[in-house]
């Protein structure tokens, strides 16, 4: 099965992004995960659902370590082929 992960971390800091996002931002981008997409309110990405399940337990656990008050997330099942589901 593959999932597309959906996550923002607060609090938010128009200025500069916090550390939490930074960190968070990291483990998305160093985990294999397919259709990354870092926006300034909220990160993407997709892939099989035991990378994405080990990317969501790193997110949320490093991401508190360093300031995090807030994690929203929403994971969606894509299916189990490559192709991108609704």
């Amino acid at each position: 099965m593959r999932l597309r992960l959906e996550f923002t971390t607060e609090p938010f800091d128009l200025d500069e992004p916090p550390e939490h996002a930074v960190v968070a931002r990291g483990v998305v981008q160093q985990a294999a995960l397919e259709n990354v997409e870092v926006g300034p309110f909220g990160t993407t990405a997709e892939g099989a659902a035991e990378d994405v399940l080990a990317a969501v337990q790193l997110v949320l656990h490093r991401s508190l370590e360093v300031g995090a008050t807030r994690i929203s997330l929403q994971l969606n099942a894509l299916g189990d082929g490559p192709e991108r589901g609704a």
